[in-house]
Formats: structure tokens, C-alpha cells, sequence
């Protein structure tokens, strides 16, 4: 996959899947604008708290100055703050809100002005299965999922015009340092669900963002697609 020339943003991109796909990206020739608050292996770093809306501006307005433009946005940055509805806080709701939905809606607000001006780009959000299938003890999570599903294929209609591709990755269980320190019962159950029988690799994610970023995915816009092994049909 050649992505030579490309200038990415990148959410989230010093977790265990935002790591890897920041890795990935810059394989295939791209350059790379990582987003966290702890500093990524990969990438140039930016410390930014997406879910601010005037630092994710100032990020974008950086990023621009450096590189003139952006080719491609992928929104990763997720946190959970499980419990069960009636034990869930004020605050265990709103902070994955905050990330999870509104960190997207932010770093597509301020980014898809260049790629209107561009007439070209690609977005891909990070969701999940639970937001398609919801999770107990995971409703904020899982709505922020859903919601980022429906921002996805509003977006998609919104820039559909300007040649700007709008899609999603919904990943199941996918070994990552965080599903490793899972109880071990809870990781057989869910393990258990998968039909090809084990967790996905990172790379599975990050192979998925190269599709939709490259050419190949050019007449693909607002679609969700499921890297789970058959965890959820």
C-alpha cells in the first residue's frame, strides 16, 4: 500500500491499536501527525486533549503551518469508564462522551475545511461492535460507539461533494496490552465469541485504515466495516 507523500492525523496513537496503525501509516510512506497526551512510539508527537475544542484547533492550525495540508484524519482516541447504568456516575458518562464522540466531531470540525479546500481526502473513525451491538456494564461506551457510526455516515453525505471518503472500522476483540489484563474468565468468554477463534492483532486494525485510506477505497464512503473475526454477525 503507498500512501508516499501523505500527510495523516492521527488520535489516540499512543495505545496498543493507535501505535501500530501510526507504525503502519509511516511504512507505507506517509507522514505522520500523532495525537495523544503521552507521548506515541511513531509519529510526530502532538500533545493535544482532543476533547477540547480549542486545543484540537490550535493542533489542526499547527499541523497546517508545518504541512501545508492533511490527506487523511483518522479519529482512534477512546477511553472507557465502565459500570453499569444505575452505578454509573455523572462523570464516567460524560469523560467518554467527551473522547470518544466529541474528540471526533472536534478534529473533523476543524479539518474539514482544508479537505473541502483540497477536493480531496479521507476520514476513518474508530468504533466499535458494542456500539453496534451494545455491551453490559459498557452504555456510555457503547453510544459513544453508535454515535460515531452516525457521525460517520452524516459526514460521509456532508462531504460527499468535495470527493472526501467518510468511513468507519468497528474492531472486536483485539489483543492489546488492555485486553491482556482482562479476568481471565471474562477474556474466555469473549474469546469464546469470536468464530475464527482468537483476538485480532493490531495490524489487522491498521491494515483496515491503509484500505480506506489509499485509492483502492476511493468509491467507499460511509461504511462501517467489522475487523472481528466473526465476533458479531
Amino acid at each position: 500500500m503507498d500512501l508516499s507523500n501523505k500527510i495523516a492525523v492521527l488520535t489516540g496513537a499512543a495505545g496498543g491499536i493507535g501505535s501500530v496503525i501510526a507504525q503502519q501509516l509511516e511504512k507505507a510512506g506517509a507522514k505522520v501527525y500523532a495525537i495523544d497526551m503521552m507521548q506515541p512510539p511513531h509519529g510526530t508527537w502532538k500533545k493535544t486533549d482532543v476533547g477540547s475544542f480549542d486545543e484540537s484547533d490550535r493542533c489542526v492550525e499547527e499541523i497546517l503551518k508545518e504541512a501545508s495540508r492533511i490527506d487523511i484524519l483518522i479519529n482512534n482516541a477512546g477511553i472507557t469508564r465502565d459500570a453499569v447504568i444505575w452505578k454509573m456516575n455523572e462523570s464516567a458518562w460524560d469523560d467518554v462522551m467527551r473522547i470518544n464522540l466529541k474528540g471526533a466531531f472536534n478534529l473533523i470540525h476543524h479539518i474539514s475545511p482544508t479537505m473541502r479546500h483540497q477536493n480531496a481526502g479521507r476520514i476513518i473513525n474508530i468504533t466499535s461492535i458494542n456500539g453496534m451491538r451494545g455491551k453490559f456494564g459498557q452504555s456510555n461506551y457503547a453510544a459513544s460507539k453508535a454515535g460515531l457510526i452516525a457521525l460517520t455516515k452524516s459526514v460521509a453525505r456532508e462531504l460527499a461533494k468535495h470527493q472526501v471518503t467518510v468511513n468507519a472500522i468497528a474492531p472486536g476483540l483485539i489483543g492489546t496490552p488492555m485486553v491482556e489484563k482482562m479476568p481471565p474468565e471474562s477474556l474466555k468468554q469473549s474469546v469464546q465469541e469470536i468464530c475464527l477463534g482468537h483476538p485480532g492483532k493490531p495490524e489487522d486494525i491498521a491494515y483496515a485504515v491503509l484500505f480506506l485510506s489509499s485509492e483502492w477505497a476511493r468509491h467507499i464512503t460511509g461504511e462501517t466495516l467489522r475487523v472481528d473475526g466473526g465476533q458479531y454477525m
